[in-house]
Parts: structure tokens; C-alpha cells; sequence
């Protein structure tokens, strides 16, 4: 097994770890990972990561890390939000990574709605309402990027093994 190949299974794994933890870019590391491969060389006529293959998963992985950033926002639109449940989402996400996923989650819900509640002046119950839209995004958005490294990885380990 080579260094690039090796280096391809670590970017394949930071990837997925990357699609949960926020600051860590998911998909654009597992396309990194399949680059060192198509980089790495084949070991078969079958096993060879064309170029057309590599700019679909390049222009996936744009598409998916743009619609990580479009989801939240538009879900909590979609359900009476303002950017600041957007906002306090993703500040909530962050500031709960320190604790367990399950802070991760509640964090994320709870910035949601203080977000909502106290810089967008709305009630508690469209706050909640809205905290609810953006927790939903978040969670699309995660389970997309979880969704493409995961096949990612299937590829960059199909075609070294």
C-alpha cells in the first residue's frame, strides 16, 4: 500500500468524522481522498478512478457542502424563522461539540430558539416553531454529508483493495 493510498483511507475517515463535527469539511476531504487515489494509480484495468468519475464526485461534493449552508437557513424560513435561528444553530452546534453528540443536538435546537426568541423578537412558540425548522436542516444537512463521504469512502477502499 502506498502513501497516497494511506493518506486516502485518513481523508476517507476525517471525512466522516468531518460530516458530524462542524469545522471539519466533510465531503471536501473524502474527494480529497478519492484525488490521492486517482493520484495513487490502479492495480487492474477495473480498479482505476477515471477522471469524468472524480469531477462528478467534485461537482456532488460542491453541491452538498453549498447545500449545507442553504438547508438550515431555508427550513427555518420554510417554518417562520429568521437567520438568527440559522445563526444560533450553528453557534449552539458549536458550543455543544464540547459535550456529547447529544449536547451537539440540543445545543443546535437550543441556539435555534435563542436565536429566534431573543435577537429576532419573535414568541416562544413560533421561536420554538422556527428552532424546529433549523434543527431539521441541521440535520438534513448532516445526514447528506454523512450520506456522500460514506459512498466516498466505499469507492476509495473498492478501488485500493
Amino acid at each position: 500500500m502506498s502513501a497516497l493510498e494511506i493518506f486516502a483511507i485518513i481523508c476517507a475517515i476525517l471525512g466522516i468524522v468531518g460530516s458530524i463535527v462542524p469545522g471539519l469539511p466533510g465531503p471536501p476531504l473524502s474527494w480529497l481522498g478519492l484525488l490521492l487515489v486517482y493520484f495513487a494509480g490502479t492495480r487492474g484495468e477495473c480498479d482505476t478512478v477515471s477522471t469524468t468519475f472524480l469531477l462528478v464526485w467534485l461537482g456532488i461534493t460542491t453541491l452538498v457542502t453549498v447545500l449545507d449552508y442553504v438547508v438550515p437557513a431555508w427550513t427555518a424560513k420554510a417554518t417562520g424563522g429568521h437567520k438568527a435561528a440559522s445563526w444560533g444553530a450553528v453557534i449552539g452546534l458549536f458550543a455543544g461539540m464540547f459535550l456529547t453528540p447529544v449536547g451537539m443536538v440540543a445545543g443546535s435546537f437550543i441556539g435555534a430558539f435563542v436565536g429566534e426568541y431573543f435577537f429576532a423578537k419573535n414568541d416562544a412558540a413560533n421561536s420554538v416553531k422556527a428552532a424546529i425548522g433549523a434543527f431539521l436542516g441541521f440535520i438534513l444537512g448532516t445526514g447528506l454529508k454523512l450520506i456522500v463521504s460514506g459512498i466516498m469512502m466505499f469507492y476509495i477502499i473498492k478501488f485500493i483493495i
